[in-house]
């Protein structure tokens, strides 16, 4: 079983990897650079060797880069799509560099031009983005609370995308577990666990599903505020997360929290919580 955490790039990015050991992760998503703007520092060679020489060594497979806050491929605003277009080659680029196995993407807000628009708008994106960047990185879309405009808490939304891609190249999905649930999609009984996945599998496919973020939620059920818990302290609960990481379908995605962190305390905390409920009776 994969399990990790979402871990910081502070210092050397290289050193995001000795931070996941040292939680004793053997798998982690990072952001490549700072997710908040769009200035982007070069990777310095010596870096990128030392984060692949790490990455073998200690076991840390797969390793996944989340696309920054910024980018919004769903956007109407012309100037703001083409920027975010240019800046997700990039940020592929980086991952392609880094020898990350997944490319976690939010599908972005429509800002008020409507969800069918904001669909189009993302896959026409995407479908652009692959022509041009050729990843060796698989793109993973991750369906989202619903907040606000954005687009991706329907299982239909991605469904439109993923059938929108007109290249044969490999994408898949991440599920967020506390997305799900803010979503309004029942996972937290075991009928309703059942149910959604189901839902998902017909539509999509529950083989798509590479990467799981393992979030309990703050957030009540179908209330579409994205804010996330740590594991068995939400609404969610423990029970309904160990159904969840032990769903035999799952066991081959990667389980990733990015759970509330005050110090590396919380996240041993999860890890061990993750672990203890795996396989758990």
């Amino acid at each position: 079983m994969r399990i990790g955490v979402h871990v910081s790039i502070a210092g050397h990015i290289y050193e995001s990897l000795e931070r996941a050991k040292e939680l004793g992760c053997n798998t982690m998503q990072i952001f490549s650079r700072n997710p908040r703007g769009w200035e982007v520092s070069r990777l310095e060679e010596y870096d990128v060797r030392q984060f692949k020489r790490l990455k073998s060594e200690y076991g840390i497979d797969p390793v996944v880069v989340h696309i920054p806050y910024i980018i919004n491929l769903a956007t109407p605003d012309d100037k703001l799509y083409e920027r975010s277009i240019r800046a997700y080659i990039e940020d592929v680029a980086r991952a392609d560099m880094l020898g990350a196995e997944y490319f976690v993407t939010h599908l972005g807000s429509h800002v008020g031009s409507g969800e069918d628009k904001g669909v189009e708008r993302f896959a026409a994106a995407i479908n652009e983005i692959i022509k041009k960047a050729k990843p060796k990185t698989t793109i993973l879309l991750e369906n989202t609370a619903g907040s606000g405009s954005w687009i991706g808490y329907k299982f239909e939304h991605i469904k439109v995308i993923l059938d929108g891609i007109k290249s044969s190249y490999k994408i898949g999905v991440c599920l967020d577990t506390a997305h799900t649930f803010e979503a309004g999609y029942d996972i937290k009984s075991k009928t309703g666990l059942e149910k959604t996945l189901k839902e998902f599998d017909k539509l999509i496919g529950l083989d798509m599903i590479k990467v799981v973020h393992f979030n309990d939620s703050l957030s009540e059920f179908g209330t579409r505020v994205d804010r996330h818990q740590h594991i068995g302290k939400g609404n969610i609960g423990l029970e309904a997360m160990t159904r969840i990481i032990n769903y035999p379908r799952l066991k081959n995605a990667a389980f990733i929290m990015e759970t509330p962190k005050e110090s590396d305390k919380d996240d041993k905390r999860n890890m061990a919580t993750a672990k203890r409920i795996y396989k758990a009776k």
